[in-house]
């Protein structure tokens, strides 16, 4: 097994909300218990409704947040311990791209003031050498040098989230988040971004951690997929081994819920009832169980790890084989 970049062991994070001046506050328990880990040139994609803790786990990696527990470790190094001590190089190591486009971008500032501001921030380089660097960047994502000197509102939403790319590898990061990177742009312009990122990561090594609630693109992208629910992991394994043979009803519930393109394939059913419970009062036991079609007794007061499961691991006390 190869080196771990990433690797997260029992991360959480949760948020305290205030009820007024008489109460007091509430946790938010956004996160809880998640562990992975990522090596260099591969995608980890995570997956799940909203609310699962998919976003929550994006700023933690992007260390826009401390976790509340847990450990976080960038190249080998615990960034929840050390984190004042290499502050800097940290930081570069690991880059996000956002879902919106536009709404990332300074509406103000041309792309090549916008592609430089990370080397002024961070590196020593002279004007002329930011420049042509942003210039290479730019050609890198299929833009031209012209497109230097423009504001983010004449651009098309496919070319801006291409500057959104550029701007975060403009520090040559070794790990890229990339949070709903295609969800804003059309089916035609998804393509288009997906096979960029897919060059851009063969030809830096760069890994990917891959949110997204979209099924089919995640089939397109990932080697390894984790399924989240409520703030927890409830199923990780390589992604032919989910897609193909989905444990946890919860997984099977949102593959089901995937449409598939081709008349002649009966999609499963699968029953769940309910909405997803508030994460500042989860139920007991797995945080599934009110909706699960398979809960019985043990589910509902004690909750189940994950465990091995042919190539998977799956947290689920009904599965079996």
């Amino acid at each position: 097994m190869s080196e771990a970049i990433l690797e997260g062991r029992d991360l959480s994070k949760s948020y305290a909300i205030g009820r007024g001046m008489f109460s007091g506050p509430l946790e938010v328990k956004a996160l809880r218990g998640a562990s992975f880990r990522l090596e260099a040139g591969r995608t980890l994609a995570v997956v799940g409704e909203s609310g699962c803790g998919k976003s929550t786990l994006a700023r933690l990696v992007t260390m826009i947040e401390a976790p509340s527990g847990g450990s976080l470790l960038v190249e080998g190094v615990d960034v929840t311990g050390d984190r004042a001590a290499h502050p800097q190089d940290l930081r570069r190591a690991v880059q996000i791209v956002f879902q919106d486009p536009y709404g990332s971008l300074n509406p103000r500032k041309k792309i090549g003031t916008t592609l430089e501001e990370p080397l002024v921030i961070n590196t020593k380089d002279d004007a002329p050498t930011r420049r042509r660097k942003a210039l290479d960047m730019l050609t890198r994502v299929g833009l031209r040098p012209e497109h230097y000197g423009r504001y983010p509102h004449m651009f098309s939403g496919g070319q801006r989230q291409r500057v959104a790319i550029a701007r975060a590898l403009m520090l040559r990061p070794r790990i890229l988040v990339l949070d709903e990177p295609v969800s804003a742009l059309d089916v035609s312009i998804q393509a288009q971004i997906l096979n960029l990122l897919a060059e851009l990561q063969e030809e830096f090594g760069l890994a990917y951690l891959f949110i997204s609630h979209d099924l089919s693109v995640v089939r397109h992208v990932a080697d390894d997929i984790m399924v989240m629910y409520l703030g927890r992991p409830v199923e990780v394994g390589p992604r032919d081994e989910i897609f193909d043979r989905p444990r946890h009803p919860y997984t099977r519930a949102l593959l089901a819920a995937t449409p598939v393109a081709d008349p002649r394939r009966r999609a499963e059913r699968v029953a769940v009832k309910g909405e997803l419970p508030s994460p500042i009062n989860p139920p007991p036991g797995c945080s599934f169980n009110p909706r699960c079609p398979l809960a019985f007794d043990r589910c509902r007061v004690e909750v189940p790890q994950l465990e091995p499961h042919g190539r998977a691991r799956v947290a689920c006390f009904a599965v079996t084989d």
